[in-house]
């Protein structure tokens, strides 16, 4: 008897490192000419495309580089503190996101995209909350690690 196989994560179903590169790079530049947007952005690093990829790849189930190696959620609710995002900001970005990732091509099944959207529906409500004045957010958590939800890959 063979043995199942084990169900791939989101990371990996995605194409792995590269893949969430592509995206943060694909997602930027619509970020950087995005009238809403672009006020948040003005002056970012040039290594923070490559910093967001590492904190998607470490959330999907790839390695934890963003803990490990750039401060992990603490460096994440700094970078989100005191912005002031509004709603409306939020809601681009996740549009954004989705078209980005449609551009960098990663999976379009519906099982990845659910869990995908899913993940940066929560994470950009969190950060919206985070980066209004005087809140209190934990100052110290894990980075989250997301998985299928609902409907795992379907492998036909």
């Amino acid at each position: 008897m063979t043995e199942p196989e084990a169900t791939p994560t989101l990371y990996e179903w995605a194409g792995g490192a590269p893949a969430f590169s592509a995206l943060t790079e694909a997602f930027y530049r619509r970020v950087l000419r995005d009238e809403l947007l672009r006020p948040l952005f003005e002056g970012m690093e040039p290594t923070h495309p490559e910093h967001v990829a590492t904190w998607l790849a470490e959330v999907f189930g790839g390695p934890a580089r963003y803990t490990e190696e750039l401060g992990g959620y603490p460096r994440m609710l700094a970078r989100h503190r005191g912005l002031g995002i509004t709603e409306p900001q939020r809601a681009r970005w996740v549009q954004l996101i989705g078209a980005a990732a449609d551009e960098a091509g990663l999976p379009d099944d519906p099982e990845f995209r659910s869990a995908f959207m899913a993940y940066v529906e929560w994470g950009t409500r969190i950060a919206l909350a985070n980066s209004q004045p005087g809140a209190t957010p934990p100052p110290d958590a894990p980075v989250p690690r997301w998985g299928w939800g609902e409907a795992p890959p379907w492998t036909g």
